[in-house]
């Protein structure tokens, strides 16, 4: 029975172009689960975009001499290129300088300030001596208070997961310049975090299949509950809708704070697009909808603590009580999908550090699929992962196209010289039945796995399938058949068969070549669909033109099912699903992003 799913993505700063580390644990994981849940019949709303306020694009727009919505503009448009190149099957990608999403923010704001869940308070604020700008807390690092950690946010700190203030670090220093900060008093507008402790915790405590790195991190943050930030001296941003706010130029919602509620009014953009304004309900509303986010380990305390307790004083549920907001009580998440980092040498990928692989030259140079299957296969899903060249050539050269490459080859090609088509089979013996029978068997398999966003385990028993036909062609010696046809064209057809089936199963991981398979089997159409990427005007300023990342998926062939292959499709000799990559590669690295001996 089909049901709506949203899948939710954490939506990555304008500052720069994404490396690999980014879509490690957003784009590839949320794209792999997004197209097995379209596959499985279910109403999915994918949704995410750029994230462009705050301080790290005023500090790159410093640096190319430009305005911070000019550095937006850019940015914006060669992620969302990259994105779609990547193949991630966005129905929105947007950006938070819409219209759209500053009257959604404002709206969400004002129903917690109605309910009584935010509270104006003086506190101080670090600045930039040398510049005189705010700086977030996430800009100010320094030694944690309480256990010690060197290199603690001026948030919280990833070692002992607790709640800071940047004025509390030892020796705090700015990450934009290393200067010490000054600190100042200010008046800002905080989230009463406190004021969620009993509803949250008694949601918090629901959530009891929740991979284990998050819950590991959730248990901590209900026993440190105190008033956060929620505005920022800032001249870049959401204005605050509030008299005595809305006129100071330098008073802005603090990023983080919009860009959560980004995820709902992102859905309202697509809604107001797709002509029923109210179509987001079916995701926002509705109680049997499965709300999935996907971001890395440093995103959990915004997906697990802070977005559902802005849920709560939006709905009028939190401790205080309240009524719902403009737009109705809303869904909660469902699931919290957080994947550690994706490292190079022990290292986290930066930019600034010049630790990185651009996304844009790996997929030049080796494809998207390659890439979407190691993250896949081989990714930091429930623990830091190192990527190494050698690894990556391994799992290419060995996985893609030795084993699945090599099956799809052999297959089609006997078949397309002994037959030129799909070859009838006759007599089945135990040994096609079995083959056949694992082949649909996975189906369920798999599909549990990707439904509870474990990927690697759905792709390695996927790829148990592709080793199990090898060894069927290997075992059957369809070659040597000549003086007898019909046996040899019964093992073509097992083989083909469950070539389509393998071919489904991993079509959420590898869309690109799995529509290449298709093709080489026969078929026709689209099998796996792809983004676009659609320029458009704002929907409340006509002045305004950006490009979204959107599609039609309802068009594609692929479902979550064993079909039967078709008798008499004719077959072609077919080229390489995957090249080889040289064995040097692993030791070398490319030109443009040479291993550091």
């Amino acid at each position: 029975m089909s049901a709506p799913v949203l899948t939710a993505v954490a939506w990555p700063y304008a500052n720069g172009p994404r490396h690999i580390g980014h879509v490690s644990g957003i784009g590839v994981p949320s794209d792999v689960f997004s197209r097995y849940q379209r596959m499985a019949g279910n109403r999915v709303l994918m949704v995410s975009g750029t994230d462009e306020h705050g301080t790290p694009i005023l500090v790159q727009a410093d640096k190319e001499g430009l305005t911070p919505q000019q550095t937006a503009d850019k940015y914006h448009r060669v992620i969302s290129e990259d994105l779609r190149d990547l193949g991630v099957t966005y129905d929105m990608y947007t950006r938070t300088t819409t219209r759209n999403h500053y009257h959604v923010v404002q709206e969400f704001f004002l129903s917690m300030y109605r309910n009584g869940y935010i509270l104006p308070r003086t506190t101080t604020g670090a600045v930039s001596p040398s510049t005189g700008r705010t700086l977030p807390d996430r800009y100010v690092e320094g030694t944690c208070p309480l256990c010690g950690y060197d290199g603690a946010r001026g948030d919280q700190c990833d070692n002992c997961g607790n709640q800071l203030d940047a004025a509390d670090l030892i020796r705090p220093v700015s990450r934009i310049n290393g200067e010490t900060p000054k600190f100042v008093e200010t008046e800002h507008l905080f989230l009463d975090l406190p004021a969620f402790g009993h509803t949250l915790g008694d949601w918090l405590a629901t959530k009891t299949d929740w991979r284990p790195n998050v819950l590991n991190f959730t248990r901590n943050l209900v026993d440190d509950m105190r008033p956060r930030p929620i505005s920022r001296d800032l001249d870049w941003g959401v204005p605050i809708p509030l008299d005595g706010w809305r006129d100071q130029p330098l008073k802005r919602f603090y990023v983080w704070f919009d860009a959560v509620i980004g995820y709902f009014s992102s859905s309202v953009e697509w809604a107001r697009r797709s002509g029923d304004e109210d179509a987001w309900k079916q995701w926002w509303q509705d109680p049997a909808a499965q709300i999935v986010h996907f971001m890395g380990k440093d995103n959990i305390t915004f997906h697990a603590q802070i977005w559902p307790a802005l849920l709560l004083g939006q709905n009028g549920a939190g401790d205080k009580g309240g009524e719902p907001g403009a737009y109705g009580a809303l869904n909660l998440p469902t699931e919290i999908a957080s994947s550690e980092f994706l490292t190079m040498s022990g290292s986290k990928f930066s930019s600034s550090r010049g630790t990185v692989i651009y996304l844009r030259d790996f997929v030049r140079d080796f494809g998207p699929d390659a890439l979407r299957y190691f993250i896949a296969a081989a990714g930091p899903e429930t623990q830091d992962v190192d990527f190494t060249w050698e690894e990556f050539v391994r799992r290419t050269n060995f996985e893609l196209a030795n084993e699945w490459g090599n099956l799809v080859n052999r297959a089609v090609s006997m078949a397309a010289k002994n037959v030129g088509a799909v070859p009838e089979p006759r007599d089945m013996q135990q040994a096609d039945e079995e083959l056949k029978a694992q082949a649909r068997a996975a189906f369920d398999v798999v599909g549990g796995h990707l439904s509870r966003s474990r990927f690697r385990a759905g792709a390695a028993e996927a790829m148990r399938v592709v080793g199990a036909a090898n060894k069927y062609i290997s075992d059957q010696e369809p070659w040597k058949r000549k003086d007898d046809p019909e046996r040899r064209d019964t093992i073509l057809h097992t083989a083909l068969q469950v070539v389509q089936d393998a071919n489904t199963l991993l079509t959420p991981f590898l869309p690109h070549s799995s529509q290449k398979v298709h093709e080489l089997l026969g078929g026709t159409g689209v099998w796996a669909a792809q983004p676009e990427l659609r320029e458009v005007t704002d929907l409340d300023d006509p002045t305004r033109e950006y490009p979204i990342l959107t599609g039609d998926y309802g068009r594609e062939a692929a479902r979550w099912e064993s079909t039967p292959i078709e008798v008499g499709r004719p077959l072609a000799k077919p080229t390489p699903l995957f090249a080889k990559l040289d064995p040097e590669l692993g030791e070398t690295g490319p030109e443009w992003a040479p291993i550091q001996r």
